[in-house]
């Protein structure tokens, strides 16, 4: 009799601990996942993502379609298109460099940059990835479908400080992206639709030429890297102020400027930063930009930023204008939000 209790209890046993692997006793703990993870991006060969951005980061929210694409060794396509105003962009890269292609504009920027290892974007694998191995500190829980990390953020505008990164329990698949800033409050998130490992693209996928068939694109001028000559003259067009100015800056009055062969707008700004804004409506570009630069998220459009530190120049299209800031000594989320505080703005 007691020999059929002990068989009885070991059987009971037995169920039991089978019953608790399969309602998740068996999960994996965060070194698992990670030690998966770095295993996955080595021999990452492309990946193809299709999803919705939301940036909380300017005046008002600005949501995106997203499409990203990868392939080894250091080919991107970055697909942005603004809800509101039906606009894309391209961020691309491929062995001629890197491109901010508006393809309804008719214009590109080719430079030299190490885009995007120098600088995490929220939509590439690599960043997420590299984001959760880095963090010694990583917080790590596990939802039905999900695996949820909760670590630093890496990217360039330093109030972004920590993202929230949900992956697939069975494939690492990125599914949301939450990234706050010091407050907890919510400046972008981005969640995917769709995302495949291992895709196949076409043979021209990351040519430029390709990537700006939307139009047809005739023979244009290169921007010159040259500094505007203020004129004494009258102005002749409408003016954006910038909403927003760093403390212990004033703002100077606005000068007709000669740019390479456009007239535009400049106003000077002195004081705790020095710097100078350039506008003039929109033109056609293709510009191969011989400094170093790299591709800076703005929210409603997406701008390049070149130069060196005694020097920097900002570039971005916003409501039919080209504008152009102009610093030495402005540090780079003032930059930002300089150029962020114009969107909107009416002509004066």
């Amino acid at each position: 009799m007691k020999r059929n209790k002990w068989a009885l209890a070991l059987a009971l046993t037995l169920v039991m601990a089978m019953l608790l692997a399969a309602c998740g006793g068996g999960e994996k703990d965060a070194a698992a996942v990670v030690s998966d993870i770095e295993k996955l991006v080595g021999k990452l060969e492309s990946y193809h993502g299709e999803g919705t951005m939301l940036l909380n980061t300017g005046q008002e929210p600005q949501e995106y379609s997203v499409v990203v694409s990868y392939q080894k060794p250091e080919f991107y396509r970055i697909a942005l298109t603004n809800e509101a105003n039906d606009i894309t962009q391209i961020v691309l890269r491929n062995g001629d460099g890197v491109f901010v292609l508006t393809p309804h504009l008719n214009k590109s920027f080719r430079f030299k940059s190490d885009w995007p290892n120098n600088q995490g974007q929220a939509y590439l694998y690599q960043s997420l990835a590299e984001a959760i191995i880095q963090d010694g500190e990583r917080q790590f829980t596990t939802e039905e479908n999900a695996y949820v990390f909760d670590v630093d953020a890496n990217y360039q505008n330093a109030s972004l400080v920590r993202q929230k990164i949900w992956l697939n329990k069975t494939d690492y698949k990125p599914q949301k992206v939450v990234i706050t800033d010091a407050d907890a409050n919510e400046m972008v998130s981005v969640t995917f639709n769709n995302f495949e490992f291992n895709k196949t693209f076409e043979t021209n996928w990351f040519d430029m030429q390709r990537n700006m068939t939307s139009v047809s694109i005739p023979s244009l001028p290169v921007l010159a890297d040259g500094t505007a000559t203020a004129t004494e003259k009258p102005k002749s067009v409408g003016i954006i102020y910038p909403d927003y100015k760093p403390e212990g800056v004033d703002e100077g009055a606005a000068l007709d400027v000669k740019l390479a062969e456009s007239n535009g707008v400049m106003i000077r700004y002195t004081g705790e930063y020095n710097y100078t804004l350039v506008q003039k409506p929109v033109e056609e570009v293709r510009a191969a930009l011989s400094s170093y630069g790299q591709v800076v998220d703005l929210g409603e459009t997406v701008g390049v930023l070149i130069g060196e530190k005694n020097q920097k120049t900002l570039l971005w299209t916003a409501d039919g204008i080209d504008f152009q800031l102009v610093t030495s000594n402005l540090p780079y989320d003032e930059m930002v939000k300089i150029a962020q505080s114009v969107f909107g703005q009416t002509g004066k």
